[in-house]
This record gives C-alpha cells, sequence and structure tokens, in this order.
C-alpha cells in the first residue's frame, strides 16, 4: 500500500500548488476524484488477502 500513499501526498502537493480558480476548477476535481479512489483502495484493497468481512463497519448486520 505504499504506493498509494505516495499517489495520495503526490496528488495533495499539486492540489496545494494549484491555485483554485474557474480555469482549473476541473482539474482540481480530477484530483480529488483520484484522491477518493485512492482512500477507497486503502480501505478496500483488491487482493484476495481477505480483510474482515467487506462491510462497512456500521452496517446493520452488526446489530
Amino acid at each position: 500500500t505504499m504506493s498509494i500513499l505516495a499517489k495520495i501526498a503526490e496528488i495533495e502537493n499539486e492540489m496545494a500548488r494549484t491555485q483554485r480558480n474557474k480555469a482549473t476548477a476541473h482539474h482540481l476535481g480530477l484530483l480529488k476524484a483520484r484522491l477518493a479512489k485512492l482512500r477507497r483502495e486503502l480501505i478496500t484493497p483488491k487482493g484476495g488477502s481477505g480483510g474482515g468481512t467487506g462491510e462497512a463497519p456500521g452496517s446493520p448486520r452488526n446489530y
């Protein structure tokens, strides 16, 4: 997962460098989407190294 963390840091750096205005809004939106995707992969790795039940911690089944 180190590569994912590195990618997240890279994207966050680019977002910090990018000025927020109408011209860059789309670019920042794409970066935010990539960040969200990477964070999801951190939480639920696609590898078959089974981590838990694959359910959200607050899912109704727990009650």
